[in-house]
This record gives structure tokens, sequence and C-alpha cells, in this order.
């Protein structure tokens, strides 16, 4: 299977036909048994899911994976430090240097436009686990685009969305490659 830039398609198969599980190859949850896994002609498979995720692969999951315990914007702001090229350092935020308050702005505009952009930024104060459950998918993708991927993978959003939000959530999705570039 190959998939160029800018592009959208479908896995599509009954429970149980290997859609989660090619998912958690691509991004390095589950070894290969067999084959390859290459992202822009440099071979992937058998780095761990961090490694990859700074490569450019972001996801979400087919049941909610959100930090329920903290903010909307937490959520999102915690996905931003593994986007790649950000290394933020401990020493320049514990002493409040103005290079780390200036990435720390430029990172709460981000996902607060992020939150914009799938519909949930009134809720950003909130804790994760309040939100219905559209609304939890939704941060959950705004999360996966805050690392700035160029491969994103959706493992069946609109799961549990009602017919309207599901509309929504398509029209959504079919704007990605213009507004992100994924």
């Amino acid at each position: 299977m190959e998939v160029d830039a800018g592009t959208i398609h479908s896995v599509i198969g009954p429970n149980g036909a290997g859609k989660t599980t090619l998912f958690n190859a691509i991004t390095g949850v589950a070894r290969l048994s067999s084959g390859t896994i290459h992202l822009d002609g440099s071979r992937i498979d058998g780095q761990p899911p961090h490694v990859i995720a700074r490569q450019g692969i972001a996801r979400t999951f087919q049941n909610v994976r959100l930090f329920g315990s903290v903010s909307v914007l937490d959520n999102v702001l915690i996905a931003e430090e593994a986007r790649p090229g950000v290394v933020r350092g401990l020493l320049p935020t514990l002493l409040c240097l103005p290079s780390a308050l200036g990435a720390e702005r430029t990172a709460r505009e981000e996902a607060l436009r992020l939150l914009d952009a799938v519909g949930i930024a009134p809720h950003a104060q909130r804790l994760a686990r309040t939100l219905s459950y559209g609304d939890q998918r939704r941060l959950e993708i705004a999360r996966a685009l805050a690392t700035r991927p160029k491969l994103l993978l959706l493992d069946e959003p609109a799961a549990g969305m009602n017919p309207q939000e599901t509309a929504r959530l398509s029209d959504f999705i079919a704007e990605l490659p213009s507004k992100f570039g994924v």
C-alpha cells in the first residue's frame, strides 16, 4: 500500500479484519512478522512509537484515549511536545527564560487554533473527561494534529457519533489536506 501526500484514504473491512492492527504496525505499537514500513523513503518499522511519532505519524484510537483529568487545552499542549523539532529544555523552562516563555505562548496559541478548528475551543479549560463523546473524539483529532503529522491515521473516527456529528466530522476530514497538510 502506498499513500501520497495530500490524499485521503480509507481502510475498510469487517470487525476483526486487521484495520487497527495495521495502524498499530504503522505506529510501532505492534511488531511486524513480515514486510516493511517506510515513511518518506526511510524504513520505520521496528522503531518505538515515540520515535515514529517524532518522524511525523500521528493517530487516534478506536476507543478514545485522552488524559481525562487534565484540561482540553493541556491535552493538546502535551501532544505538541511530540512534534518534530520541539526541544524546550528543563532549565530554560524552570528559569522562565524568554525563549521558554515565547515557546509556551506560541504553543498555547497553536493549541487554541486547533481546538477552534475542531469546534471545541469554548471547552478549552474543561477537564477532558467532562466532554461529550463526540467532543472527546474531536479533541483526540486536535491532539493528533498538534504533532503536525505528515501522516494522520484516524481509527474509526466517527464511532459513537450521531449522524449530524458524523457529517460535520466528514466535512472536517475532507478539509484536512488543505488546512493542515496531512
